[in-house]
């Protein structure tokens, strides 16, 4: 896997001259932040050898580098899910791109079900810890010391440093924020009322089907993790109308405004 790695950090390079330090992965619907970027250069994830291709609505399958509030970044608009049939390895190929590209700090968001009752859609949540109920995980199998160690700690898989910096600008810009545990679910389909019972006795505040994989590779491979959440819908049993795809993204749209200022004011304080 380090020479596919390597392969594909080789055919970035090649297209960019930019050296980024800070990535970020961009959520179901949450892709208007695209547009405040300042771009130098867009490479489809069909171009990249070795690279996945998103399948689902909402993910355009890019590779977007540039500066947001003249910060340099590396932005992925579009990620893979376990559910569409890919291997972990190949869910978070792209935190090991990241590896060998240099990146050192990682912003990953996600649209999620929310479980506290406290939160409503369009709530954003600082993801503080994450609860792993996909079954499996990354970093499964022979390990490549080249990467990180066989035995990674999670003891702080959201940095506490980003954490705090992230409440700080929120309430300098009148932002309301949240702040919880976030539980990945396989999916593809929407948890069940007896599972969101079971989940939140867990302990965890909001549900989805991504972002703890990217989180276990990212600490693995020394990449300072922040995680944002939005919440599209309330999980089964607690909202009374049906789940849709469609809706999230809606929703996810609905609260972009307040998502991409958080996202551009902490990328200038971090």
């Amino acid at each position: 896997m380090y020479d596919k790695v390597l392969e594909s950090v080789n055919y970035i390079k090649s297209r960019i001259t930019s050296k980024p330090k800070i990535s970020i992965i961009l959520g179901s619907g949450l892709g208007d932040l695209v547009s405040h970027i300042e771009k130098s250069c867009e490479i489809n994830y069909e171009d990249i050898p070795h690279f996945p291709v998103s399948t689902v609505k909402g993910h355009s399958g890019k590779l977007i580098f540039g500066s947001i509030n003249n910060v340099e970044i590396m932005a992925l608009s579009g990620r893979f899910h376990f559910y569409e049939g890919y291997s972990m390895k190949e869910v978070t190929y792209p935190v090991f791109v990241m590896k060998l590209l240099e990146i050192e700090k990682m912003i990953v968001t996600n649209a999620c079900g929310g479980i506290n009752k406290n939160y409503k859609p369009g709530t954003l949540m600082i993801i503080d810890d994450f609860i792993n109920l996909m079954g499996t995980n990354p970093l499964y199998g022979i390990n490549d010391d080249r990467f990180g160690p066989r035995f990674p700690d999670m003891t702080e898989p959201y940095k506490k440093y980003l954490i705090e910096t992230t409440k700080e600008v929120a309430k300098k810009h009148n932002i309301i924020l949240e702040q919880g545990v976030y539980a990945g679910f396989q999916g593809p389909y929407y948890e069940t009322r007896a599972e969101i019972k079971m989940i939140s006795g867990f302990g965890a505040d909001t549900v989805g089907m991504s972002t703890v994989p990217e989180t276990i590779v990212s600490n693995y491979l020394g990449i300072d993790t922040l995680g944002i959440s939005c919440v599209t819908n309330m999980a089964t049993g607690i909202q009374a109308m049906k789940h849709s795809h469609d809706n999230v993204v809606k929703t996810a749209k609905e609260a972009s405004t307040k998502f991409v200022k958080l996202i551009a004011c902490v990328i200038k304080e971090i």
